[in-house]
């Protein structure tokens, strides 16, 4: 369960990560509102993963796969691209997340 419970802390911050550019600084109510539902939802389902995941290990995968699906739903969405530094920048991060995942003996498989 600690991992369906990381997953939707990560999508839940993803999706109100996604929808701080579209609240336009909190002006606009509905996107205003996925932010917060977002973020307490992200926070809510973190401490459920915490139970059995060391912090340390959960936020590295909560940051690191955030930061890759933010950095494909601001693509999508907002039409924002990556230059080649950041690509593989983001790629070095989406790699350790896979070595923590794959070799770490920190958490149970």
């Amino acid at each position: 369960m600690a991992y369906l419970y990381l997953a939707i802390a990560i999508v839940s911050e993803v999706v109100g990560t996604a929808a701080l550019k579209a609240s336009e600084e909190f002006t606009r109510l509905i996107p205003s509102l996925i932010v917060l539902g977002g973020y307490a939802s992200a926070f809510y389902f973190l401490t459920l993963t915490l139970r059995t995941i060391p912090v340390g290990i959960a936020y590295a995968l909560w940051a690191g796969i955030g930061i890759v699906l933010i950095c494909v739903a601001s693509w999508i969405l907002y039409k924002q691209t990556l230059d080649t530094a950041a690509i593989i920048g983001v790629g070095l991060i989406a790699v350790g997340v896979v070595l923590i995942n794959g070799f770490s003996t920190s958490i149970n498989h």
